[in-house]
């Protein structure tokens, strides 16, 4: 059976677009005119964008998920967060922020290892994610692998190291059925030398390549499953500071 289900997909042109969804809203007096920042920030952890917002105050726009726009001495960007987590949702907000304007997105969220050597609160730079969840597939014909832009990526890794940050590089396994990821999987993926895994990554790399914008992504590792067992550490102390570090990071790459 071919994936996805009605082979030939990818030839065809879709019953909609997010630019349609965006021109309903423009029609509904819900998309205010102003002025679009090149750059997205995408927080699957609603804290990280707290720590950027700051003081709670409304969304500036509405976009499926709610937007808020950041200001620094070099320039604006949008924080997009309080959509919950996986790629269905991911790929359906950026595709709306893509519509809007937005050119660039840094995708920014907590990641299981699965090396015994990635600590809890090590941060990651993605250089590629192992296709394994649905998204993707309905983008692009399948690959093992979707692949960030390197531009973002290195900016990530020259911010990161100008602040003193160690950071590793490495690759992600991104699924999206958490509580079937099997013991066979992830020693699988563990030989291969993948790095660790999550939700989002392809995705995000996938719409990205399909749509003619920039996409990086960077992890901080919340959990292993590097051994035989899960072993969840969300709530270990610094946890969040190595986030919102993260988080910070981003920021200053997103306005660059």
């Amino acid at each position: 059976m071919p994936f996805p289900n009605f082979a030939g997909k990818h030839a065809h042109d879709p019953l909609f677009t997010a630019h349609d969804f965006l021109d309903y809203l423009r029609a509904s007096g819900l998309l205010p005119e102003m002025d679009v920042p090149e750059s997205a920030l995408l927080f699957y952890q609603p804290e990280a964008a707290q720590h950027l917002i700051g003081t709670r105050r409304a969304p500036d726009v509405r976009l499926f998920a709610p937007v808020h726009i950041i200001a620094r001495d070099t320039g604006h960007a949008a924080v997009a967060s309080g959509f919950g987590v996986g790629a269905p949702v991911a790929a359906l907000v950026m595709e709306h922020l893509i519509a809007w304007g937005v050119r660039r997105f840094f995708s920014i969220g907590f990641a299981g290892a699965l090396q015994a050597g990635a600590a809890v609160g090590d941060i990651v730079v993605c250089s590629g994610a192992v296709r394994d969840e649905g998204v993707s597939h309905h983008y692009a014909a399948a690959e093992r692998y979707a692949h960030p832009s390197e531009g973002l990526s290195d900016l990530l890794r020259a911010e990161l190291t100008s602040r003193g940050l160690d950071h590793a590089t490495g690759e992600t396994w991104t699924v999206d059925a958490p509580y079937r990821e099997t013991v066979a999987e992830a020693r699988h993926y563990q030989a291969e030398g993948v790095l660790c895994v999550e939700m989002e990554a392809a995705a995000v790399f996938t719409v990205a390549r399909q749509r003619g914008v920039e996409a990086a992504a960077a992890f901080v590792i919340s959990d292993s499953l590097a051994e035989e067992q899960w072993n969840p550490r969300f709530f270990d102390p610094g946890l969040l500071e190595a986030l919102f570090r993260l988080a910070d990071v981003a920021a200053a790459c997103a306005v660059h």
